[in-house]
Formats: structure tokens, sequence, C-alpha cells
């Protein structure tokens, strides 16, 4: 009797060693930054559990910035990130095996926002405009958007680093700057200050990734199961951000911290519309960064987009049917 005891002892906590091991496998540990509804899919996933769901524990961080939640998946301390093609191609280009797995934002979905004086594209030559720092998304996105208008941002602007959204409020009430690069819902609050919405970036539909899910090559070698059911939740959470608008409004309304329906409705309208039901991380956004950074970077010249990329997780879910389910089409 007493034999049987300890056998039965015996075989559970191997059990309950096997179980402890197992769900270690089962962790993810994933970075973001930016307050913004680009990284909305993000608090879905971990409003709703739905990595929790597939038998994952996800440890889900937000980072100041993306060049330390680079640092950070470069060392091993995470399996993946969100941010945008940026970071992804500055990485690629300099040697690590960075690759975005997940579009999300697919092009840019900010505003120029300028003094109330200005009701003019034309009228930004010879203004000096505000981004949070040189070399960021925001800065990438201001001169494009500048370029597409007809404004040459080196010869007919002056662009420089002032910080968050609420040090550009400042700079633009001061008059340091009398333009800057903002999304929504805090356009709605530049406009409560006086400033004028000006140009919708977003409407110029500039293929560029703002917002992606990035990882290593060598993690997906590793632990592409785990990979696979991180695209899947995400693409759960993007399914939920474009049909359940009260349901994403709640979740901008508790991370952003703003509770201004008009602000929140309009911060709906520009994310949802576009957020892509199939989200493959196409060359393409990642063409026009590296055509930015050609005329001064010979390895950027020469690199094939493509190779930035993975498409074969969104096209495993795609072809097994999991997306046409979650749309019922």
């Amino acid at each position: 009797m007493l034999r049987k005891l300890l056998m039965a002892i015996v075989a559970v906590a191997a059990f309950l060693s096997f179980e402890r091991s197992g769900s270690a496998q089962e962790k993810l540990r994933l970075a973001w930054a930016g307050a913004s509804p680009t990284n909305s899919p993000i608090w879905v996933v971990q409003e709703k559990k739905l990595l929790q769901k597939q038998g994952v524990e996800p440890e889900i961080i937000a980072i100041s910035n993306s060049p330390t939640v680079l640092q950070a998946l470069l060392a091993g301390e995470i399996d993946a990130a969100s941010i945008s093609v940026t970071t992804l191609t500055s990485s690629r280009l300099a040697g690590a095996d960075t690759v975005m797995v997940l579009g999300v934002v697919p092009t840019f979905v900010d505003h120029i926002v300028s003094a109330a004086t200005i009701t003019s594209v034309e009228q930004l030559k010879g203004k000096t405009g505000a981004v949070n720092r040189l070399g960021t998304t925001s800065d990438m996105g201001l001169r494009l958007a500048l370029r597409r208008l007809g404004i040459d941002p080196e010869k007919d602007t002056k662009i420089v680093p002032v910080g968050g959204t609420l040090e550009r409020f400042a700079a633009l009430s001061k008059g340091i700057v009398q333009f800057t690069i903002i999304a929504e819902p805090f356009v709605r609050e530049a406009e409560k200050l006086g400033f004028r919405d000006l140009v919708s970036i977003g409407s110029l539909k500039i293929p560029f990734w703002w917002n992606g899910i990035l990882t290593r090559e060598s993690i997906i070698k590793a632990k592409r199961p785990l990979i696979m059911k991180l695209a899947r939740a995400m693409i759960e959470a993007i399914h939920f951000l474009k049909t359940d608008k009260e349901g994403a409004k709640a979740i901008f309304r508790k991370n952003l911290r703003i509770a201004d329906p008009e602000g929140l409705e309009r911060a709906y309208r520009d994310y949802s519309s576009v957020f892509p039901e199939v989200p493959y991380p196409t060359p393409e956004g990642v063409k026009t960064m590296l055509d930015d950074l050609a005329p001064r970077n010979p390895k950027a010249a020469a690199a094939d987009p493509k190779a930035f990329v993975d498409t074969s997780f969104v096209g495993e879910l795609e072809s097994s049917g999991f997306i046409k389910q979650l749309y019922k089409k």
C-alpha cells in the first residue's frame, strides 16, 4: 500500500513537472512602443486574452520608444515587437535577422496640423514643422507627405524635433513651429486648442508599414508554432477592431485616456478602415522606406524589399480558411 502511494506521488510530481516545463515553453514576450491606436490590436490581444485562449501565457510590455524595443528584440529579451518599418529596415541593413511577419497599419494615418493662420498646403513653404525625433516614423511620414503635396521638406521648410504630442502642441502654441504631424484622436484635441487639421496624410495612400509585428528569423526557426499563435491572435484582434465599433472605442478610451466622444469616433474612423483584414506584410511598404534611404545608403539601394518580410504566417492562416471564417465571407 505504501509502495503504491509513493508511486502515485512520484507520478503526480512527474506530471506537474511536465506541465510546468510545457507551460514554460508556451510563454511569449511581446513589446510595443507608442500610445497610439496603431497599437490597438495589441491592446485587444491583452484585454480579450486572445493568446491565453491558445494556451500561451503572454508578457506584454509597453516601452517608451522603438530603438529600445529593437534592442530588447536583438538581445533575446522579447520574442516579437510591434513597431514600424523604419526600425525593421535600419536593423536589417545593419546585419540583423529582423523580419516583419504581420502588417498592421499599411500607410500613414496621421494628419498635418497647422497654426490657424495657415489655410493651404502652399503656405507651409518657409515654415517650421515639428516631429518627435529626427529619423523617426513621424519625421519620415511628414517628409514623405510634404513631397507628395509638392513641398520639398529640405528646401521649402525646416523640420525640428520637439518631442511627443504634448510638446508639439506647446511648440505650436508658442509659435516655435507652425505645423506638425499628429494622429487621431489627438487631432480633435488640437482643433479644440485652435489649430487647423490641414491634411489627412492617410488620404495620400503612401505605402509604408507604420506598424507591424517584427521578430527574428532565428526566433521563427526555434519557435514557429508560437509566432503562428501570435499571428492568429493579432488577426482576431484586427477583426474585433473592424467589426465592434463600441468595443473598439472602449479600448481606445482606456488606453489613450481620452473620453471625448468625437475624438474617439474620429480615431475609430481612421484606424478601422486602414487595418487590413488579411494583414500580409507586403514588400511595397518596405520599398518606400528603402527608396528614401537609397541616396544616402548604398545597402538600401541594393536591398530586395522581399527579404524584409515573411508572408508565410498570414498565408497559412488565409489558406486554412481561418480569416474567411472570422469575417464569414
